[in-house]
């Protein structure tokens, strides 16, 4: 009787100690599934907050430093030049060389005497736009300084293909006596360094009127062109009809010697436009021939996989059992 009555109790103490089990389980399963829950939400909000971090620096940034630099009046901005359509813009065409020789004659008979072009070597002219004797040419015609010799004397050299072209004023100092306190800009960058481009040194070369328009104020010594930030500029117009003679006797028209010369200032600016554009024609062939082998090896490895048949079979009754 006593061995019963105290297995009973056993029994109901490990019936109420499993409960309790059970119950702190289901707490602890129901507080880590709450925890669970709560991470992706927090781990989203997170996320967002990041992105939204980002894209707000990102918009500040380009609000502040953004490609387009606006000035207080339309006045001091200048005219907005005209889109034209540049062939060597397009994606599969190249120069036209023959714009480029003419382009650099005239730099050379017009803008050579005030604008200098340091970044430009005689070697870079030959194929582009001048052959190699006429190059060597162009270059004995000017004297660079040698190298110190025993006494430190520097003597005078004819130019090589190695020389840059010679620039018209000794220094930045002479360059400004000469014209007027104006300093002319280098023009070996000048397509990437204004805003427009090609479109704007053609418009500024062409945009000079007769006579500045009536209520238009330009200061002592400049001349007006809508084009020019501020509207005076102290160049004064120096393209005109019949200016130079072109060797391929083109008719040498302002509108003409203008593009010629904007198509030469390209070239110079990026002289290695050309082979960029033959370089990425084959990147993009090839990366295609590859992307495509790449599409039809995983087909083949990934045939019999995606191809097979998975099918349940369950395992039948045992008819001795029952």
């Amino acid at each position: 009787m006593f061995a019963r009555s105290s297995l009973r109790s056993t029994r109901a103490f490990a019936g109420v100690r499993n409960g309790a089990l059970n119950i702190s389980k289901r707490a602890a399963s129901t507080s880590s599934s709450g925890a669970a829950a709560e991470t992706p939400i927090r781990l989203n909000v997170a996320a967002a907050a990041s992105t939204a971090v980002a894209i707000g620096s990102i918009a500040w940034y380009y609000h502040l430093y953004g490609p387009v630099a606006h000035a207080m009046t339309p006045a001091e901005e200048g005219l907005h030049a005209t889109k034209y359509p540049w062939v060597h813009q397009q994606w599969l065409k190249t120069y036209d060389h023959q714009a480029l020789r003419r382009g650099f004659q005239v730099y050379r008979e017009v803008c050579a005497s005030c604008h200098s072009l340091s970044r430009i070597p005689y070697r870079t002219l030959v194929g582009a736009v001048l052959t190699v004797d006429e190059a060597k040419a162009l270059a004995e015609e000017n004297e660079y300084d040698t190298e110190p010799n025993d006494q430190g004397e520097i003597e005078k050299r004819p130019g090589k293909l190695s020389d840059y072209l010679p620039a018209p004023y000794p220094n930045d100092e002479a360059a400004r006596f000469a014209n007027n306190g104006a300093l002319p800009p280098d023009l070996s960058l000048i397509v990437k360094a204004r805003h427009g481009g090609c479109d704007y040194i053609f418009s500024l070369l062409t945009g000079y009127p007769e006579e500045p328009p009536a209520g238009a104020q330009v200061g002592a010594g400049l001349n007006f062109n809508p084009y020019f930030p501020g509207t005076g500029i102290a160049m004064a117009r120096v393209l005109y009809d019949g200016l130079v003679e072109y060797e391929d006797e083109t008719p040498a028209s302002t509108s003409q010697m203008a593009k010629d010369v904007v198509e030469f200032l390209n070239w110079a600016a990026e002289p290695e436009m050309d082979d960029r554009k033959r370089m990425g024609m084959k990147v993009l062939v090839v990366t295609s021939v590859l992307f495509a082998l790449s599409v039809w090896v995983k087909r083949y490895k990934w045939a019999n996989l995606k191809a097979r048949k998975i099918a349940y079979d369950p395992p039948k009754a045992d008819a001795t059992r029952h």
